[in-house]
């Protein structure tokens, strides 16, 4: 157990994620504790941070008392810290900057519990400080202020403490996001989100918005009712607006039935302005909801592309998940999709899975790479609060699940072998390895969403049970309109969703 002691609840969430990745799988106290100093300690080297571990360290709780305390006190004209381990005070520093500056405060800060933690642990973060989702948009930030690629590379050294070789990949990603974006009117246009919230089963470690379809069958009509709904409340919204990608999501959007995707896709056809239209995307997702009707009503209609998602080529690891596919599945429906004209298909994966090692990770790319998908979405497993995973911990203890920069290299080095560049990053909580997921592509095949929805640099109107509606203003403001998770209430509640989103956007 690790306990957080503030003197004012300042900084808590960027604590807890340095926390989170010197420490994974330890457990942090819900709430931080108010004091209004460091203890007294006989340890000498107060003024001298990352000093004295290894000293009498107990790595157990003692009366209910925590493994480890971390301190920051907040002063005028500084930053005080302080690492406690076994009942003492291990290390203790002070950085001096002015509290009213609170970018560099939260800089300062986070540089040295780094230093703390990297002293306790021997450990580095490949990503430094950076404990935020979207670390390539300091990159792009830069650089669309004219930045070198060696100003960038100084910059994020020197103020996140960023490896080599992430920052290389966050300059390289930013410089093929900033190409495509130069195509898109990304400032007058806007893009469209539609979540499908069921699933043949749920998979162990997802916590997005998703119900079995066997309970919700019934209900799938209505849904779409008010889905068709929301459809109608974008087209008079935005008219006059370019529509730059659409994106089908969920959930598994092939739990619909091949009538009901129709429905759903000449819906969306009839009802919004397609003219400026540059990606349509359909998460096929799980092979086990695909068939050969569905594919070919999606390849009717303005659909440009889809994901066939293995997640690994292990069946062992498909079997513990809760995918209820077999790998012969996932190269069945990849050859039918590319039989039927598909020329734009994602497939994706997760590493960290329940005992894989690399040579399963290996594995797996060899087989993706004889299949030679358009576009490869590699994912760290994150633990996400309301995953199965998360909340049956004790079922899953007997695992091993692991990531490492080994395991992310082989990934990389299949995709560049196959003639793929990455083109979108982003970071999730508790992630495995406190590393990354990253998509790669083929030349002209990068999915222009993804890049949307990492950069931030346009409103995405998100309509269906549990997504987010996101507006992007011209000072660069962004505000959110969520929509209800619980698919029952979202129907019962349908015109209050769309009222949010007329709220947000008041043009």
């Amino acid at each position: 157990m690790i306990r957080i002691c503030l003197n004012k609840i300042d900084y808590e969430y960027d604590i807890r994620g340095l926390l989170t990745s010197f420490y994974p799988g330890e457990e942090i106290e819900k709430n931080p504790v108010l004091v209004e100093e460091i203890p007294d300690s006989s340890f000498a080297g107060d003024g001298q941070s990352s000093e004295g571990f290894g000293e009498e360290k107990s790595e157990t709780s003692v009366d209910g008392k925590p493994d480890r305390t971390v301190y920051a006190i907040y002063e005028e004209d500084g930053i005080r810290t302080a690492y406690e381990a076994g009942g003492r005070i291990s290390a203790r520093g002070k950085v001096y900057v002015p509290a009213s500056d609170r970018k560099a405060t939260k800089i300062a800060l986070k540089q040295e519990l780094y230093a703390l933690f990297s002293a306790d642990t021997g450990k580095e973060l490949p990503w430094g400080t950076l404990t935020g989702i979207r670390p390539t948009k300091i990159a792009m930030g830069l650089l669309e202020e004219g930045a070198s690629d060696e100003d960038i590379r100084n910059y994020m050294k020197g103020q996140y403490l960023t490896g080599e070789k992430k920052t290389s990949l966050a300059i390289e990603i930013a410089h093929r996001e900033k190409e495509i974006l130069s195509r898109i009117d990304y400032e007058r246009g806007y893009s469209l989100y539609i979540g499908i919230p069921f699933c043949p089963t749920t998979c162990f470690y997802c916590s997005f918005t998703s119900y079995p379809l066997a309970r919700f069958e019934k209900h799938v009509d209505a849904y779409l009712d008010c889905v068709c709904k929301e459809i109608d409340y974008t087209a008079e919204a935005f008219r006059g607006r370019p529509l730059n990608s659409v994106y089908i999501g969920g959930g598994t959007p092939t739990t619909l039935s091949a009538e009901q995707m129709d429905r759903l896709l000449t819906k969306v056809e009839e009802t919004l302005d397609l003219s400026h239209l540059l990606e349509f995307t359909v998460e096929a997702g799980r092979p086990d909801s695909i068939t050969e009707e569905k594919l070919r009503v999606i390849k009717k209609h303005r659909v440009t592309r889809i994901s066939i998602n293995p997640q690994t080529m292990k069946q062992k690891t498909l079997d513990i998940i809760g995918r209820r596919h077999t790998v012969e599945q996932i190269v069945e429906i990849y050859e039918l999709a590319r039989t039927l004209g598909f020329d734009n298909i994602n497939m994706d994966i997760i590493l960290g899975l329940p005992d894989e090692t690399k040579e399963d990770v290996e594995h797996t790319m060899k087989e993706l790479s004889r299949l030679r998908p358009d576009n490869l979405t590699v994912h760290s497993l994150a633990v996400k609060r309301a995953s199965r995973l998360n909340r049956q911990r004790e079922d899953y203890a007997g695992y091993h699940m692991e990531n490492s920069d080994a395991m992310m290299q082989i990934t990389e080095d299949y995709a560049r072998g196959m003639g793929m560049a990455p083109y979108y990053l982003y970071r999730q909580k508790n992630m495995a390895g406190n590393l990354e997921n990253v998509g790669y592509a083929m030349p002209g095949k990068a999915g222009i969403y993804n890049i949307l929805i990492m950069e931030e640099k346009q409103s995405i109107v998100a309509l269906g049970a549990g997504s987010t509606t996101k507006a992007v203003f011209p000072d660069g403001r962004i505000e959110r309109a969520d929509n209800i998770k619980d698919v029952l209430l979202y129907m019962e509640k349908i015109d209050e969703m769309i009222e949010r989103k007329k709220q947000l956007f008041q043009f």
